[in-house]
């Protein structure tokens, strides 16, 4: 069985994310989702949300598995199985950072290949980023998310606001 490993902090999980995970299912025969704590980024969604969103949204798809991690993605895909880390590229802007972390993670273990993914033309310039943006001024979500990813997104916010 070949395992794929699409991490990420998906804070939330888009269309265009599931337009990768999508895409990897022709490839690989399992994927699995890894969500990312990346405190760095500071989320809007804490982990349990996130990974719960993420489960939503990849509901019908089969073959797929959702989780969080904690360490080194190369350390927890080994612990899986996985022959690959996916990566979703939208830009020429994403490719620096990807490629860099490519390299690292072929450094760390040599066995691990990384596949990238370019997303439908319709999620190009889409980002979580952007999403969030959307929902803060309460424009409309669901062509960029799940309907319950939005309904969520926008009790998350309405809550931060009070």
């Amino acid at each position: 069985m070949q395992i794929g490993v699409y991490s990420g902090t998906f804070d939330p999980i888009t269309r265009g994310h599931t337009d990768i995970v999508e895409r990897s299912l022709r490839i690989f025969d399992h994927l699995i989702i890894a969500v990312a704590p990346n405190p760095r980024k500071k989320p809007l969604l804490d982990l349990a949300e996130r990974v719960d969103l993420a489960k939503i949204a990849t509901k019908e798809l089969p073959c797929v598995e959702v989780e969080s991690f904690d360490g080194l993605l190369v350390d927890y895909a080994r612990q899986r199985g996985a022959k690959a880390i996916i990566r979703g590229l939208r830009a020429i802007s994403d490719f620096e950072h990807e490629f860099q972390m490519a390299l690292l993670n072929r450094k760390l273990d040599q066995r691990l290949e990384t596949v990238f993914f370019m997303p439908s033309e319709e999620y190009s310039y889409l980002t979580s980023s952007i999403v969030k943006e959307l929902a803060l001024f309460g424009g409309p979500l669901e062509e960029f998310v799940h309907p319950e990813v939005a309904e969520r997104l926008r009790h998350r916010i309405r809550q931060a606001g009070s």
